[in-house]
């Protein structure tokens, strides 16, 4: 949409005098919450001519964000981010839509292919579902998660500022979480028990909450290789760092363990230009051992009888006890139940949104566990895979592996392509960012949460931004600028 000076006066003083009248009116009738309609006006503005500023505000609210399980009607929301989110999402796409632009390069980069089959499946399998009004909430939240944060994100991280705000933003408000669970935490002597729900309201449990912390500990780690930033900038993200590492040790998340450990393993590979087809035969091998040793491998493991402890070695080993755990008995008893759900409908699933709901019925009473519950009523499949597959079926399943093939498939080769040393720094970063929710989201789901959702698409949108405009060896110059 393009506006002239004139055209903006005119809608400023119309504004203006329109709140004028309005607020005389409900002053009137002592509604004070008429004080509150100048900010919902000044984001109303910056959406229509600065939305990449209110992309970053929610940027800055997302750690803060509070789940309202009920605010009428059955209706959850998570505020203040997913109204300002929608509204976001609405603007850019009535912006398109009256102005028939949008960079073409993008929607053919293969990872906005691959996004769009996501939601275009999402689409069909919500109009199939077992649950149509679940569904349909589903794939609404799905889309402005993606359409701002993704397809506005790309057009965003053309300018490398914007990557090093997106990080600023969410990382120094999660930095006061981390603070704020921690007092909390010390009240309790840090036990491995209280560690559970000390990040309450702010996160809903430390599953997540390790999760966010470990997304950013390889994206602050980048900025100290910064050679524009003073001492003062550099100690300024060591005392942050520091804080992260606290916090993710603190969280007792041993997904979040693994997971930064598999990012390591991860940086090793591309750091040190390790072929492919030796990773390939690594990982077959890990296979082939795996199904060859499964009985020997699964009676050891059954032999593992550590349960979970505020002792940190005694917590790792507790990972891969299957045998007495409540928390990895249970998440074997949401995949079973997933499993069983897609058998019935291997096409379409059961529907987006709709297996927290519908996985009661498929528990079975050998697979229940201490916190297990018949009515099904305590959340999701504990894993994005298992829960793409039961409600989406497989064709749901290779679109959101798609997404993560092109993910890496696209960014690595490019991390050795790129000149611009700051570029490859940041993508080094967020590709082993996605890879540790991506390894951590075998265990736990989180995308239908702002906390994951936004940096994740965020960071999904600088590897197209630049895979596009960034400027690689020998190459014409890029667009990717300051």
């Amino acid at each position: 949409m393009t506006f002239t000076a004139q055209d903006k006066v005119n809608w400023l003083y119309g504004i203006t005098c329109a709140f004028i009248v309005l607020s005389a009116i409900l002053l009137y009738f002592e509604l004070y919450w008429v004080y509150l309609i100048p900010a919902a006006l000044a984001i109303i503005l910056t959406a229509f001519f600065r939305l990449h500023y209110l992309l970053l505000f929610i940027t800055f609210c997302v750690p803060f964000s509070v789940n309202i399980n009920d605010v009428g009607g059955g209706f959850g929301l998570i505020l203040p981010t997913e109204p300002l989110i929608f509204g976001a999402m609405v603007v850019f796409v009535y912006r398109v839509f009256l102005t028939q632009e949008y960079d073409k390069q993008i929607l053919r980069h293969p990872l906005t292919i691959a996004i769009i089959f996501y939601l275009v499946w999402t689409l069909i399998t919500a109009i199939l579902s077992e649950l149509p009004f679940v569904s349909f909430k589903n794939l609404l939240m799905r889309c402005w998660y993606v359409i701002p944060f993704y397809f506005v994100g790309v057009q965003m991280m053309k300018y490398r500022k914007n990557f090093i705000r997106f990080a600023w933003l969410y990382a120094v408000p999660l930095t006061g979480i981390i603070i704020y669970t921690t007092v909390r935490h010390a009240g309790h002597n840090f036990d491995e028990r209280f560690g559970h729900w000390v990040m309450e309201p702010f996160f809903n449990d430390h599953t997540s909450y390790g999760a966010m912390i470990t997304f950013f500990i390889p994206i602050l780690f980048s900025f100290f290789y910064k050679k524009d930033w003073n001492i003062t900038a550099k100690i300024l993200v060591g005392f942050i760092f520091s804080f992260f590492l606290l916090g993710f040790v603190l969280s007792y998340t041993r997904a979040a363990w693994v997971s930064l450990a598999a990012a390591l393993v991860l940086w090793f590979f591309i750091a040190f230009k390790i072929r492919w087809w030796i990773i390939s035969l690594f990982a077959l091998l890990i296979g082939v051992s795996f199904f060859s040793f499964q009985t020997e491998i699964m009676q050891r493991l059954e032999k593992n009888r550590q349960d979970s402890s505020g002792n940190i070695a005694e917590h790792v080993k507790s990972i891969t006890n299957v045998a007495t755990d409540a928390s990895n008995l249970e998440r074997i008893n949401r995949w079973n139940s997933a499993t069983k759900m897609y058998l019935e409908s291997p096409i379409t699933g059961k529907g987006p949104g709709t297996y927290a709901l519908l996985y009661a019925p498929y528990q079975h009473s050998s697979d229940l566990t201490i916190i297990s519950t018949h009515s099904g009523d305590l959340g999701t499949a504990h894993s994005e895979y298992f829960q793409a597959l039961s409600e989406q079926g497989t064709p749901g399943l290779i679109a959101f592996l798609a997404i993560v093939f092109f993910i890496f498939a696209r960014g690595i080769p490019l991390y050795y392509k790129l000149e611009n040393p700051e570029d490859r720094r940041y993508l080094m970063a967020v590709i082993l960012a996605l890879f540790t929710y991506l390894t951590h989201s075998f265990l736990n789901n989180f995308l239908d949460e702002d906390k994951a959702a936004v940096p994740f698409w965020f960071c999904v949108a600088l590897i197209t931004a630049l895979d596009i405009y960034g400027k690689r060896k020998s190459d014409n110059p890029g667009t990717i600028k300051s």
